[in-house]
């Protein structure tokens, strides 16, 4: 067995029921709080990947959802990992339904599928590795937030261009160690006071 090979079949949830639903929920909790940063953790994801976004991609994809690898996360042991734990099919960005890397290796984002009237909900989810997740930066204010609410966002004006094109557009997940925050396609984004 090669060193690829061992990495592949180990670092999955230990107990998938209980640990699936618990990623699940974190997941889902941060998607409907914009800006709440949540604990997600149970996977040991390859070297270059955080626990959290291991977590959420173990979770959220199966054999029938497309992975965009970016540039700074590919790896054959990612590969063979996300294969191995997740059987999801590799995609280019145009065609992915969820895509991971950092933002840099992420943008320009008008290389993912932002859906369609009749289908606004084949777009892509974008999980985006960052350095760290802090309420700072940017204003939030939508659907899931009582006010308003702040992240720490990578950018300001993608985000602002991609809640105009709602109900289209991309919807978003941050991740750093084992932290997650979400950003939906339905939030507004402002600039700091």
């Amino acid at each position: 067995m090669t060193q690829t090979q061992s990495i592949s079949f180990a670092g999955g949830f230990y107990d998938a029921p209980v640990a699936a639903s618990h990623a699940f929920r974190a997941a889902m909790t941060a998607m409907a709080r914009p800006g709440d940063i949540k604990v997600i953790e149970g996977a040991q994801p390859p070297k270059g990947l955080s626990v959290a976004a291991g977590s959420l991609l173990l979770t959220l994809c199966d054999p029938e959802t497309a992975i965009f690898l970016a540039s700074d996360v590919d790896s054959p042991e990612l590969r063979g990992w996300l294969t191995f734990h997740t059987g999801a099919p590799f995609a280019p960005a145009e065609k992915a339904d969820f895509a991971i890397g950092g933002w840099e290796a992420l943008t320009p984002l008008d290389q993912f599928k932002i859906g369609t009237a009749e289908y606004p909900d084949r777009s892509a989810t974008l999980v985006v590795e960052m350095p760290e997740l802090s309420n700072a930066g940017p204003i939030l204010s939508g659907p899931g937030i009582k006010e308003t609410a702040r992240l720490s966002l990578p950018s300001l004006t993608e985000f602002q261009g991609n809640a105009q094109l709602f109900p289209l557009g991309l919807d978003f997940f941050f991740t750093s160690g084992s932290q997650v925050a979400a950003l939906p396609r339905s939030t507004s984004v402002m600039a700091e006071d």
